[in-house]
């Protein structure tokens, strides 16, 4: 699993408070993934660890490299954990929730810096999501799952075209601020979907 966890591929999960070691600086911390999976000299790591920070738009690199998890923001934290998922150059980069745990502001952000990163580093992204405009926006693909199953398989632009009733429901039961509703519509849920 090493040489598939890191080197092919790495996961950014939904809230970095909670993936990122509390006792450890943050920069050790990206310089461990890069020493995780390459023969180098520690000082070789720092120096790749700072040019990460630098590329998910961190202003200071030196100064971040130092700090503990709880002296970043929320959007500093996601960015650090990108930082430290793509320092092993990964093939394929998975998203859980990358911003849910952001305002929309810094949430704009922080997608930018991701969206950046898979175009310059032709990475494949898997980007896991409830925010449906959000996947709308961001995403090329969209896979549907109900109950642990893929249902639905369409292009992000053709999402409003969706033909399963789960997608369906998930679409008629977002809020709009065009079409006033006295009440958002309950998902009636049916086994009949895993046909």
């Amino acid at each position: 699993m090493q040489t598939l966890r890191g080197r092919r591929m790495s996961m950014i999960m939904q809230d970095p408070k909670y993936s990122l070691n509390p006792v450890v600086r943050v920069g050790r911390q990206i310089a461990e993934a890069y020493l995780a999976h390459n023969d180098v000299p520690r000082a070789e790591a720092r120096e790749r660890a700072l040019a990460m920070l630098a590329a998910v738009r961190i202003r200071d690199p030196q100064r971040v490299f130092d700090l503990y998890p709880h002296e970043v923001s929320g959007g500093m934290g996601q960015r650090i954990m990108i930082a430290m998922m793509l320092i092993t150059e990964p093939e394929v980069l998975i998203a859980d929730e990358p911003t849910s745990a952001l305002d929309v502001s810094v949430r704009l952000q922080v997608l930018d810096v991701l969206d950046e990163l898979v175009r310059e580093r032709g990475l494949g992204l898997i980007f896991i999501s409830h925010d449906l405009n959000l996947v709308r926006r961001f995403c090329d693909r969209v896979l549907v799952m109900y109950a642990g199953r893929v249902v639905e398989s369409i292009a992000a632009s053709d999402l409003d075209h969706a033909g399963h009733p789960y997608t369906r429901g998930l679409l008629g039961a977002l809020p709009s601020l065009e079409q006033r509703r006295a009440r958002l519509p309950v998902l009636q849920r049916d086994p009949a979907w895993l046909g």
